[in-house]
């Protein structure tokens, strides 16, 4: 132990003779203090899997999964739109604490550091920014991001033959589908927004990389739309700011911190006007990280597209009025105009993650709803 330590320290020292900032010194500190009970280039009993994004929404109850599923998550996040709240809730809610380094993965340099002190064994890449309206408004920054972040990614784990990825896609992917529900091999239309086309972009420079790297087993996992929070309440969304997504909006709107939702449209083809969406449980969503990892380490070459959803749609209307109904609470919402960049609607055809993971939703809307609000009143009652 002695040893690892003072090696440990050594790194640390020696990448900060000639820090470039004071931020990044920081940074630096904050790493060595939360992550050295972990790391080492030895290789543990337990499988090394890399989360970039790991301490977010979907990536921090991915991390409780896969402890739960006896693997060693190690962490890296930015902290862009999320804080540690999450990742103390992942020890409580493990007992374990999780490997963390904060930094961008859009930083090679720092990525490279992660790389060198741990023997990875795969990669989970959720450091992506993902909302629709952002994007269509600011379009540099998720081509910057969200393409660069996975080229970096993909150029080490070439480097250093980590040879199992499972990527966080979208059915953002499909744009507009012309029919219902949705397969992965049908056809993609033109993405409805900067944030789809970087998803799309990112699957390709994907299925180019497995061409010319055939040992790579890879899946790329297209989410319909997370929701809801772990059932102990401890993890959950928390956006920075506005939330751009429907939930997160609606359950801080219930508990009065923010001015009523607004139904970005109730006059599209639909049965009742507002646009229609596959919700899925984030714990599910986590659980099919998990599945996706132990089917890829059974495969010597691979490059998948598997849905992730329940295989039905519900209207933003129902989200609302469900969550009315499960946790007897009145939304205040109005009818607004539409939201440049919205798909009318999609819903997914999950049968391939049941064939390939054994994988499929456990978890109803409702539940979902239940756990949403269930994580909001945890925050308030923290606040008070």
């Amino acid at each position: 132990m002695l040893r690892f330590l003072e090696k440990k320290i050594h790194i640390f020292l020696s990448s900060c003779e000639k820090p470039h900032s004071q931020a990044e010194f920081g940074a630096k500190l904050y790493i060595l203090q939360w992550e050295f009970p972990f790391s080492s280039r030895q290789h543990t009993t337990m499988k090394n899997i890399l989360v970039t994004g790991g301490a977010g929404y979907i990536g921090s109850h991915t991390v409780v999964e896969l402890f739960k599923a006896g693997y060693h998550p190690i962490i890296v996040d930015n902290f862009s739109n999320t804080d540690e709240r999450l990742l103390h809730g992942i020890a409580s809610i493990t007992g374990q604490k999780p490997t963390l380094y904060k930094g961008d993965c859009c930083d090679l340099s720092f990525l490279t550091t992660v790389f060198e002190s741990h023997a990875l064994d795969g990669a989970i890449h959720f450091a992506a920014y993902k909302a629709v309206g952002e994007s269509v408004e600011q379009p540099l920054k998720y081509y910057h991001n969200n393409i660069l972040s996975l080229t970096n990614l993909l150029s080490l784990m070439a480097q250093y033959k980590v040879t199992q990825l499972v990527f966080s896609s979208s059915c953002t992917v499909y744009g507009q589908p012309d029919e219902l529900p949705i397969r992965e091999d049908g056809p993609e239309s033109k993405a409805a927004s900067p944030y789809g086309f970087t998803k799309q972009i990112g699957e390709q420079i994907l299925r180019d990389f497995h061409q010319a790297h055939a040992s790579f087993a890879i899946g790329m996992l297209r989410y319909f739309n997370p929701i809801g929070a772990h059932p102990s309440g401890l993890i959950g969304e928390l956006p920075f700011g506005v939330p751009n997504n429907l939930v997160p909006f609606l359950t801080q709107a219930t508990a009065g911190h923010r001015q009523a939702l607004t139904v970005f449209g109730a006059d599209y083809s639909t049965p009742d006007g507002s646009c229609i969406r596959d919700f899925i449980h984030v714990v599910d969503v986590a659980k099919a990280h998990v599945k996706t990892l132990n089917f890829l380490f059974n495969q010597s070459s691979c490059c998948e597209a598997i849905n992730l959803g329940q295989g039905v749609g519900n209207s933003v209307l129902e989200v609302i009025h469900t969550f009315e109904e499960v946790n007897k609470v009145k939304v205040p919402y109005h009818i607004g105009e539409r939201r440049m960049g919205d798909i009318v609607q999609i819903w997914a055809d999950a049968s391939k993650a049941k064939e390939l993971l054994d994988w499929e939703t456990e978890l109803t809307l409702a539940d979902a709803l239940r756990d949403a609000w269930n994580w909001q009143c945890g925050l308030d009652d923290k606040k008070n």
